[in-house]
């Protein structure tokens, strides 16, 4: 989250909403993934990667509340160094996270709720979605007002794993990644609708923020579905257990307790 942006941003009206929709982001995702522990659907024995891939994700969750929370206080200085932090995280959460993906793929553990190649293919996109968003708001850091809607779309992008552990998504088989969109455009839609209360308009850049995210779902469905789905899943799980698994077949719900990063329930 390499911000750099100017001092004028101190004291604008949106800090607060930005700060307080970071803390509900927050939420989300502590939410989701506390109630995996809770019904004993996640384990600490789960593989170091997948260890890995947690604490790099959860590590971005932080930071991104905190970056709010400097910008609305106006400590912008410890907000342009710890932004240049964020900045580098990216490139390890684009690593772990497509290194888990191609792995449970590979293992041939993709949760029974999705498709092999469905999960292949909109775990990366999603991934990518996010950094390019946030790339993009790298890049308008001086320009406050994009820098920070950018930055929130990006970081709802995120989401989705977190909103399909409080959904009953096993009860939305075929369509449980579907379920989730709504939910995941759920805030930039309230973003845009406290632009237009608080300024008469929608700014553009949840404009473009929005249509960026619907861009990326329609990608997903449409590679899904190509051969260049079917060639990408046969080029990961070459030499793979993965490569008996029917690549858009729904598997059936393994036997005993549904643990992450040991059954099927990753």
């Amino acid at each position: 989250m390499a911000s750099l942006a100017s001092s004028r941003s101190a004291g604008r009206p949106d800090d607060r909403f930005f700060l307080y929709m970071s803390f509900a982001m927050a939420a989300v995702v502590v939410a989701g993934f506390s109630l995996q522990l809770a019904a004993g659907r996640s384990s600490f024995s789960a593989p170091l990667l997948v260890h890995a891939h947690a604490i790099v994700f959860m590590g971005w969750v932080v930071l991104y509340v905190v970056q709010n929370g400097f910008a609305a206080t106006g400590n912008l200085a410890l907000h342009r160094r710890l932004g240049w932090i964020g900045a580098g995280w990216i490139v390890a959460m684009i690593v772990l996270g497509c290194a888990v993906t191609i792995a449970i793929v590979r293992r041939g553990q993709v949760p029974f709720i999705f498709t092999p190649q469905h999960f292949l293919v909109f775990d990366p996109v999603s991934l990518f979605t996010f950094a390019g968003l946030t790339v993009a708001a790298i890049m308008l850091r001086r320009e406050t007002d994009w820098h920070r809607r950018l930055h929130f779309c990006a970081m709802a992008v995120l989401l989705g794993p977190a909103f399909g552990r409080l959904l009953p998504m096993p009860l939305l088989v075929p369509w449980a990644w579907e379920a989730t969109l709504p939910l995941v455009l759920l805030f930039p839609l309230i973003g845009a609708i406290a632009d237009m209360r608080r300024d008469g308009r929608v700014h553009p850049a949840f404009v473009r923020g929005i249509a960026t995210m619907i861009a990326s779902m329609l990608l997903t469905e449409a590679i899904t579905y190509s051969p260049l789905g079917t060639a990408l899943y046969q080029g990961v799980t070459a030499g793979s257990p993965g490569a008996a698994v029917p690549p858009l077949e729904f598997a059936p719900p393994p036997p005993g307790p549904l643990i992450t990063g040991r059954t099927a329930s990753m």
